[in-house]
C-alpha cells in the first residue's frame, strides 16, 4: 500500500467477499470524510515526505490496493496493466532459472517469458495444465510454477491446491493468474499460492474503459521486490485509472452474479446446438473440467466460456461478423458480451488451440436477447 494513503476503513473478518468488495479501501470513517478516495493527479510533491515524486506512490493506489489486498488475503501491488504486472513478476526468476508454464497459457505471457528465454534470461519447461500430475513433476527444479486458475480459452481449471503444494516443496514460487475467477470465485493464496495476478482491466474494472494489472502477494518481501520493480521499470497506473477500477470493484459481485448465470445457461444451450460440437465450461456437469471445479471453485466457475462451431474458420468469422447484439472483439470482463475467434492471433494457433473455437465474455444483457442474436447468427452462416 502506498505510504501517502491514510489508513482505510477496518475490514472486519467475518465480513463475505461481497462485503470486502463494496467495503475496503475507503477512507476511514471520521466525521466529514469522503466515502471515496480522491483522484490525485500530480507528478511532484512538496519536501519533505516518503513521495517525492508520481512515480513513489498516489492515493488511488493506495486505496485499491487496500481493497484487494483485502479481497486476496495479501498484499498488492498495482501495475499500469496486467502485463506489467506479469513482467514484474516474472523478474522474480533468477538469472539461468526455471519457469513451469502451461502450452495454453495467455499469450501476452508466453510472449513475455519467450523473449527472457531467447535471451538466455531463464528456460521455460512446458506442460499440459490439465495434468496436474505432469504440472507437479515439472515443479521439481523449477524456481516458478506459472499456472491459471481457469485458463485461457479452453477453460481448464488448475488445481491451485495440489501444484501449490508442489512446488512450495520445491521451493519454487506458484503464481496464480486469477483474472477470469476474480477474489470472488477463488482466492488462491488461500490455496497455498505465493503471488496472484489480475489483469483489473478485465472483470474488476468491468466497464472495458481502463488497463491496469495487480500482483498479490503472501510476502512482503515479493511485495517490496515488485513495488521497486514498478518503480524502476516506470510501470506505474496513472491517477485515474486506479479510482475507476475501485468505483468498478464495488459492483462486482451483482455483475460477477448476474454474467455467471448468464454464462451457465447460453453453455447448457450451446451444448445441445447442432452447430456447436464443443462446448467449455467448467459449470457443465458433462465438462471434463466439472468435477475439479467443484473442488477448488466452490463459489461459480465465472463468466468465461468457449465453443467449437461445426465448419470451417471463415465459416466461423462470418458467423461472428453477422452478431448485432455480441460484440465481436478481444478483451474480457466487460458489462457486454464479447466473443472472438481465438486463432485470429497467431500465439494461439501455434499453441494447438482448436481454429473454430470462439471464446465468449458473456455480459449482464438480457440472456434471450443474447440467445436469439447468437442463435440466429449460427443457423443463419453454418446452413
Amino acid at each position: 500500500m502506498s505510504s501517502m494513503y491514510p489508513a482505510p476503513v477496518a475490514v472486519a473478518p467475518q465480513w463475505s467477499t461481497d462485503t470486502v468488495a463494496v467495503h475496503a479501501g475507503r477512507p476511514a470513517r471520521v466525521p466529514g470524510a469522503p466515502m471515496n478516495p480522491s483522484i490525485t493527479l500530480s507528478t511532484t510533491y512538496l519536501h519533505d515526505a516518503d513521495v517525492a515524486y508520481g512515480r513513489d506512490g498516489n492515493t488511488g493506489w493506495g486505496a485499491l490496493e487496500a481493497a484487494l489486498g483485502a479481497l486476496d488475503g495479501g498484499r498488492a501491488v498495482t501495475f499500469a496493466s496486467g502485463l506489467a504486472a506479469a513482467t514484474s513478476i516474472a523478474d522474480l526468476v533468477p538469472t539461468g532459472g526455471t519457469v513451469v508454464l502451461p502450452a495454453a497459457a495467455y499469450y501476452g505471457v508466453t510472449n513475455l517469458l519467450a523473449r527472457m528465454q531467447a535471451h538466455g534470461r531463464l528456460t521455460i519447461r512446458t506442460v499440459d495444465a490439465d495434468d496436474t500430475a505432469a504440472v507437479m513433476a515439472a515443479a521439481n527444479g523449477a524456481d516458478m510454477v506459472w499456472i491459471e486458475s481457469i485458463a485461457n480459452p479452453l477453460m481448464v481449471v488448475a488445481d491451485v491446491p495440489a501444484i501449490a503444494a508442489a512446488a512450495r516443496a520445491c521451493g519454487a514460487i506458484t503464481v496464480v493468474d486469477a483474472t477470469f475467477a476474480t477474489p470472488l470465485r477463488q482466492r488462491p493464496l488461500t490455496l497455498g499460492a505465493d503471488i496472484v495476478l489480475h489483469s483489473a482491466t478485465k472483470l474488476i474494472g468491468g466497464h472495458s474503459d481502463l488497463l491496469l494489472g495487480a500482483a498479490i502477494c503472501r510476502s512482503e518481501e515479493h511485495a517490496d521486490f515488485l513495488t521497486t520493480h514498478r518503480h524502476d521499470h516506470g510501470a506505474i497506473p496513472g491517477g485515474i485509472e486506479p479510482f475507476l477500477a475501485l468505483r468498478g470493484l464495488r459492483t462486482l459481485a451483482v455483475r460477477l452474479d448476474k454474467a455467471e448465470a448468464n454464462a451457465a445457461e447460453l453453455a447448457r444451450r450451446l451444448d445441445t446446438h447442432p452447430k456447436v460440437t464443443r462446448v467449455n465450461y467448467p459449470g457443465l456437469p458433462g465438462d471434463t473440467q466439472h468435477q475439479r471445479a467443484t473442488h477448488v471453485l466452490p463459489h461459480g466457475c465465472g463468466n468465461m466460456l468457449s465453443f467449437e462451431l461445426q465448419g470451417t474458420p471463415e465459416q466461423t468469422d462470418h458467423v461472428l461478423s453477422s452478431l448485432s447484439l455480441l460484440t465481436h472483439a478481444t478483451s474480457l470482463g466487460g458489462v457486454e458480451t464479447a466473443v472472438e475467434r481465438r486463432t485470429r492471433w497467431a500465439a494461439e494457433e501455434a499453441a494447438g488451440v482448436p481454429m473454430t473455437l470462439c471464446r465468449m465474455s458473456v455480459g449482464i444483457e438480457n440472456l434471450d436477447d443474447l440467445w436469439a442474436d447468437l442463435d440466429a447468427a449460427m443457423t443463419h452462416e453454418l446452413t
